[in-house]
């Protein structure tokens, strides 16, 4: 018998066919090449997605053959983020504070940078008091619930009210409340403040801040998947602030704090807005890239 052609052997394994980790180096390729800024924990993440596999799984998994429905899930998923949509709107979910937060169309896709929001919030909660007492927050456009849900897991007593223009965004933060088992939240269908009725001991607020005539220079990312209506802070950017600042001092109880998320060079014309509320602002936290960005600003006791 005539000695084994192991590179025939090779050119006769059916075309196409290829490993979870060569389909995986494939796409980071095919991402790096499209500009993407992350293209291997995109890939990594994807391919994972698609075969239903978490990232041990995925390594363990890497000399295994993919079949013609496999490879079509990959394709699928690689052709949505090289058209620039962002990867947890792909998954339909983000993670927020340690919590997997479940997104759509009708929501933002929660950044790390407000989380500097739940960070200041909870500094000014623990200047008052120990953590544990009861409170009443209010987060207003809520969007997938990030705020409100992040401040209620670290708050065991806390009840929260939460408000959205969007009824379809309240449905999914009111679905990551009950995933989540944060049932200490009600969501409310009504602009900004407009239906709430104090005392607050905490407001906050991540709410639309982009100048209008700015949201066609955004990234695509966020341009193109987020909803404009999350978007559009008005002309100079700061209509939204101007109605938190004239409902909030109403709203907060003595001694209790209204946070802000702040867009870029906005804290000072923000600041002013809330002091002549009667607030008093403190300075701005930055987030880590040392960005003003959150803004706290107190009512007198």
């Amino acid at each position: 018998m005539p000695p084994r052609d192991d590179a025939a052997t090779t050119i006769a394994q059916p075309s196409g066919v290829r490993t979870v980790a060569e389909a995986r180096r494939a796409l980071a390729a095919k991402f790096h090449a499209g500009g993407l800024d992350t293209p291997d924990l995109d890939a990594r993440i994807l391919v994972g997605h698609a075969l239903s596999l978490d990232h041990a799984a995925l390594a363990a998994a890497a000399t295994r053959k993919l079949g013609a429905n496999e490879e079509s899930a990959i394709a699928a998923l690689a052709g949505r983020r090289l058209t620039g949509e962002p990867v947890a709107r792909i998954l339909g979910y983000k993670e927020f504070w340690s919590l997997p937060l479940r997104v759509d169309a009708a929501t933002l896709v929660p950044r790390p940078e407000t989380e500097t929001v739940v960070e200041a919030t909870l500094a000014a909660i623990d200047t008052s008091g120990p953590r544990s007492r009861k409170l009443r927050i209010a987060d207003l456009g809520t969007g997938s619930g990030a705020l409100i849900l992040a401040l209620l897991s670290e708050l065991p007593n806390a009840f929260g009210v939460a408000t959205d223009t969007s009824t379809k965004a309240l449905v999914v933060a009111h679905d990551n409340a009950r995933r989540l088992a944060l049932t200490r939240a009600r969501f409310v269908a009504c602009d900004m403040a407009a239906a709430l009725r104090g005392p607050f001991d905490a407001i906050v607020s991540n709410p639309p801040y982009i100048a209008s005539g700015d949201i066609a220079t955004l990234a695509s990312d966020v341009r193109d998947f987020d909803p404009h209506l999350a978007l559009d802070g008005g002309t100079d950017g700061l209509d939204f602030y101007r109605a938190i600042a004239a409902a909030a001092p109403a709203l907060l109880a003595p001694g209790g704090v209204l946070v802000v998320e702040l867009g870029i060079g906005q804290a000072e014309p923000v600041a002013h807005l809330f002091a002549g509320a009667g607030l008093a602002p403190s300075p701005p936290r930055p987030d880590l890239n040392g960005t003003p960005r959150a803004l706290a600003a107190w009512k007198r006791a």
